[in-house]
């Protein structure tokens, strides 16, 4: 069982239902996933982690264009950096858990809402068309949720709140 930190973006929830094929996770920008294994997520670390998270302040983000990925079509945050900042952050205090299991370096890092996944290019742009009429989507950040993904579905485990 593995653990993930992502910040929920509800706004975006009905342009990414259906094309998402995850039913069990919300539209979402991805903090650091794979996180810890479920087992270790005791007091000290989710302490750890309400401090770390709530050392950064709320903020908006608007998605108002599509980017693309081999395979993955996804919405662009603006800013991206807030999301970015988080990510370097809770990486650099538990390097045990690099993000994309240390597919991608930070520096490498795209924040993004991931809509649609497919080897399919037809599909991607049948999501593209659909979404991109639905843009901007705004959001208010205030909190970056821990996910647990129980062998089976993701379960919401801890919010922690931005300040």
């Amino acid at each position: 069982m593995t653990s993930a930190l992502i910040v929920r973006v509800p706004e975006a929830q009905a342009a990414v239902r259906p094309w998402s094929a995850r039913p069990d996770v919300p539209a979402h920008v991805t903090v650091l996933y794979p996180f810890l294994p479920a087992a270790r997520l005791d007091p000290d670390v989710l302490t750890s982690l309400a401090r770390l998270v709530g050392a950064h302040g709320e903020f908006d983000v608007r998605f108002a264009a599509c980017g693309r990925f081999p395979g993955v079509l996804h919405l662009l945050p603006e800013p991206a950096a807030p999301f970015l900042a988080l990510t370097r952050a809770v990486a650099g205090r538990r390097p045990e858990a690099p993000p994309f299991a240390g597919a991608f370096t930070l520096d490498e890092l795209v924040a993004h809402l991931t809509v649609a996944e497919s080897p399919d290019p037809a599909v991607l742009a049948a999501a593209e068309a659909a979404v991109t009429p639905l843009l901007p989507v705004r959001s208010r950040v205030s909190a970056v949720d821990l996910l647990v993904h129980d062998g089976e579905r993701w379960q919401p485990h801890t919010s922690f709140p931005l300040h």
